[in-house]
């Protein structure tokens, strides 16, 4: 890595816990109902809504509400995208679209998922973007952070049989975190220059004709062909160019701060009117990491012991960085094969920064590579590059990050819940080696606690590989692969990665807006969401049940370097383990092959 790399990082880190910090603060606070003047503005929207605020729910009620919660959110996406032909704030005549792409765009916003086989300017209408797509981006977030308290209640509590309330939990996630924080950065974006509009698509005069090659046809309309029998064309130019505008900036806030990825645009954070600077760009990968950051340090607060979180956040950035490290290291090296073949000047250029290709000049190697390992740490999706023009090993990073479970830092709630699972998991392993009962946080891990610990871990990779062995194995799945041997193979493992451990983004050599891709994936998406949400509740309400036993010398400190090396060890070797031999068949594969030319 340069120094400049290595300068950018640092500030990330610095910027992202100096706001994290108190961000944990106002969290613990409003969870756990210590905001006064909240309460008195929570209590005539719960009578409306026929809750009792007061009335806490035991983990199975719990579980059903959010499930249902998130089931009408479904069919309400999937409606609006199925009548936006006829619905308002559709200033471009779009129409419906597909019932396979519309349960799949639909399944995806509700998960947290955000994956996109559609061009967003191309196909959604305003009102879609922003009554469904924007809406789940904040419920879905707001899912996610009321499972990770619900959990976290279920460490601090002695002998309850409750783990709160789902409405409360979610109302208060969303009213007074994700709104307040997703306007000030909207206002910030717009600053920037990203598109804040519900005025029609602009059209432009440019400067330069615009061109482009087309078929010649007869009177007809058939295609001339020449003597080999090859399509004649010919140039056709317009100095006309449609630009697409939109409600951008609203979007792109809670996009990043939910930890969504799903862009308003095709080109999603690499668009100019999504992504305008460097500083946009910087705050964009901040927004990503910071509610997720700042729950680590509420998890402390709430716990009783803020040593917890500072132990979990270490683990975070210590896999975080190693991540950083090796994408950047990747792209900075280039191609090896130009470089040995000494191509022509141009080519020499850009190997002297590294590969330029499929990144932005606005951003770089450096900020694209770090963009890069923030998004696929987080289930963010939000991509300023394309993945897809990673090198081998480059391309490798964000790949494995998803696989991990994106427990680093990992998604708005989902990534801190996935970490106490990996941290639940570690201290039985501890308890094996010593032959003692293991204990987390003063209760006593025993067998349900593990079956719930392994159903969470187990189910995706299960729907990863399952998935990429149907993909691979049937003719409608490699009939979207564009790329023959191994890297067709990544694309294909990428996106299942991507789907089942909810992340979004994509290697995009794939074309997957397909019958078979919108159904495999949008099944990998539900499954792996609330497949891990539903063991994780029910691990809640079991360690909410149990007493809280004291320390003594034989426990083990969770709280230390010991611990954050055994959670290292358990996320790497358990979370990694079981893709080794499909990574084997695509990235590294590529990269030896690369190397070998």
């Amino acid at each position: 890595m340069s120094a400049g790399a290595w300068l950018q990082l640092a500030a990330f880190l610095l910027v992202l816990l100096a706001a994290a910090w108190p961000l944990g603060h106002a969290i613990e606070a409003v969870m756990q109902g210590r905001f006064a003047f909240g309460r008195r503005i929570e209590a005539p929207l719960y009578r409306l809504a026929g809750v009792d605020a007061q009335a806490e729910q035991p983990w199975q009620r719990y579980t059903l509400g959010l499930l249902v919660f998130n089931g009408l959110g479904l069919l309400a996406v999937y409606a609006l995208q199925r009548l936006q032909g006829l619905l308002p704030l559709n200033p471009q005549g779009l129409a419906a679209l597909t019932p396979d792409s519309a349960l799949n765009t639909a399944v995806s916003f509700v998960t947290n998922t955000n994956w996109q086989g559609y061009g967003g300017e191309s196909t959604m209408s305003y009102g879609t973007q922003m009554l469904g797509l924007a809406v789940q981006n904040f419920l879905s977030a707001a899912t996610g952070i009321a499972v990770v308290v619900a959990l976290v209640r279920g460490f601090a509590r002695r002998s309850a049989a409750t783990v709160g309330n789902v409405w409360v939990d979610l109302t208060r996630a969303t009213l007074w975190l994700l709104l307040p924080l997703a306007f000030v950065a909207s206002i910030f974006f717009v600053s920037q220059g990203v598109v804040q509009t519900l005025s029609p698509y602009a059209s432009v005069e440019t400067v330069e004709p615009v061109s482009w090659q087309q078929p010649r046809l007869d009177s007809a309309g058939q295609p001339l062909l020449d003597v080999q029998g090859q399509p004649l064309t010919e140039t056709a130019s317009t100095r006309t160019q449609t630009l697409a505008l939109g409600p951008v900036a609203s979007q792109l806030a809670i996009k990043m701060l939910g930890t969504n990825g799903g862009g308003f645009f095709n080109a999603n954070s690499a668009h100019p009117f999504e992504n305008p600077t460097p500083l946009a760009n910087f705050v964009q990968m901040l927004c990503i990491f910071l509610i997720p950051a700042a729950l680590c340090f509420a998890f402390g607060r709430i716990v009783g012991d803020r040593r917890q979180g500072w132990a979990l956040l270490a683990a975070m950035t210590l896999l975080f960085v190693a991540a950083v490290v090796a994408v950047t290291a990747a792209e900075q090296a280039g191609n090896p094969v130009l470089a040995r073949l000494g191509v022509d000047q141009a080519a020499s250029v850009l190997q002297a920064g590294g590969s330029m290709e499929g990144k932005e000049v606005r951003f770089g190697v450096a900020a694209s590579a770090l963009f890069a390992a923030v998004t696929t740490a987080a289930s963010c999706g939000a991509v300023n590059a394309m993945h897809d023009s990673l090198m081998p090993l480059g391309g490798a990073v964000p790949l494995v990050l998803m696989q991990l479970g994106e427990v680093v830092f990992g998604g708005v709630g989902s990534g801190l819940y996935g970490m106490l699972v990996f941290a639940v998991l570690a201290v039985f392993i501890a308890g094996l080696m010593i032959g003692r009962t293991p204990e987390y946080l003063g209760k006593k891990i025993e067998a349900h606690e593990m079956k719930m610990v392994s159903l969470a871990i187990l189910v995706p990779p299960l729907l990863v590989l399952g998935g990429t062995a149907l993909a691979v194995a049937t003719g409608a799945g490699r009939a979207g692969i564009l790329n023959p041997g191994a890297h067709g193979f990544s694309e294909v493992l990428y996106a299942l990665s991507s789907a089942a451990n909810n992340n979004g983004s994509a290697f995009a050599g794939l074309s997957a807006n397909t019958p078979f891709y919108n159904l495999l994936l949008a099944v990998a998406m539900w499954l792996g969401r609330f497949g891990v949400i539903v063991p994780v509740l029910a691990l809640a309400g079991s360690l909410a049940a149990k007493k809280r036993i004291a320390a003594t010398r034989g426990t083990l400190p969770t709280h230390g370097p010991l611990f954050v090396v055994l959670l290292l060890g358990a996320v790497l070797l358990v979370g990694l383990l079981n893709y080794v031999p499909a990574l084997a068949l695509g990235p590294v594969v590529e990269h030896l092959t690369l190397q070998a030319q």
